[in-house]
């Protein structure tokens, strides 16, 4: 039997702006996903287990073809036969037969990454480039992928289109009042990006630019407040661009520090910032019915 990992993934900078060229700061999370593969019979069996171990799809797929020969979702079948499709293309020789299991870490409904450690796992299991596999199926900057197989924070940036990520020196004396909380919904990367492209004749290489030197700022403070005020100027610079207001502005107008967006602007997970006791902060969110909470060092 051989075995993959890839971890999940949180981003300070909008997936948006990445898709233009922007910089982004973006973390490796301590849960993700495992691929395991056991040669066998003349069909590949395919079994994805959630957190709590719970199936939530399956499917048998013909490799010759990749024909869908029985899946419990039709729908994620096609999208996995996509990618075993281009995967099989870009090497002619991967055309596996046996069982394989995956297994989150993290709720498949958290938005941490069940795509991206899905085609960063089957890109090393097929030797083929985990972004141009991404390319072909899902889409995105492809942050998320540079995140799989790292342990610390990353910059990252799409340079001619190309990848090019650095380790971030992001050790903060006040991150330990740093928090994550998922808002109880799963956001569409795929509309999202769509909704960003639709904005293309207001996105400027001065735009990106503000975003870029934003999240360098970022890396560069060691002062909370200051910190406060890069992450009201970046949602800012969202907000008016996708003319949509900032969640905090939507859901916690009368949160004491700031609520900015993580990753695909306005869904998943927020971070906020908490200079108080950890009892006053689970409060108030449980009092907005959100429950999933972590310091940001701890997830």
């Amino acid at each position: 039997m051989s075995t993959w990992y890839a971890r999940g993934k949180l981003l300070l900078t909008g997936e948006y702006a990445v898709l233009d060229g922007a910089l982004a700061l973006a973390w490796p999370t301590r849960r993700g996903q495992t691929l395991n593969f056991e040669p066998g019979s003349d069909l590949l069996h395919w079994h994805s287990a959630d957190a709590d171990g719970s199936t939530w799809f399956e499917a048998v797929f013909q490799p010759r073809n990749w024909q869908i020969l029985h899946t419990s979702d039709q729908e994620v079948a096609q999208r996995l036969q996509q990618i075993l499709i281009f995967a099989s293309t870009a090497n002619p020789g991967f055309r596996p037969t046996g069982q394989v299991r995956t297994q989150l870490e993290f709720p498949r409904h958290w938005g941490l990454g069940s795509s991206s450690t899905l085609i960063a796992n089957v890109a090393v299991w097929a030797n083929v480039d985990a972004y141009a596999l991404l390319a072909a199926t899902f889409g995105g900057s492809g942050y998320d992928l540079a995140c799989a197989h790292v342990n610390e924070p990353i910059l990252y940036q799409r340079r001619d289109s190309l990848p090019w990520v650095a380790t971030a020196n992001f050790h903060p004396p006040f991150l330990a009042q740093l928090w994550v909380a998922w808002l109880g919904r799963k956001q569409d990367s795929r509309e999202g990006i769509r909704r960003y492209k639709a904005c293309t004749s207001q996105i400027t290489p001065e735009w990106i630019e503000q975003i870029s030197l934003l999240t360098q700022a970022c890396l560069n403070t060691a002062d909370l407040p200051a910190f406060e005020d890069l992450l009201r100027q970046h949602e800012q610079l969202i907000s008016a661009l996708l003319d949509l207001p900032p969640v905090q502005e939507q859901q916690f107008a009368d949160y004491w520090g700031v609520v900015k967006s993580l990753g695909a602007w306005g869904g998943d997970f927020v971070l906020l910032t908490h200079p108080g006791k950890e009892a006053s902060l689970r409060q108030y969110l449980y009092g907005k019915g959100i429950e999933v909470v972590f310091r940001l060092e701890e997830i």
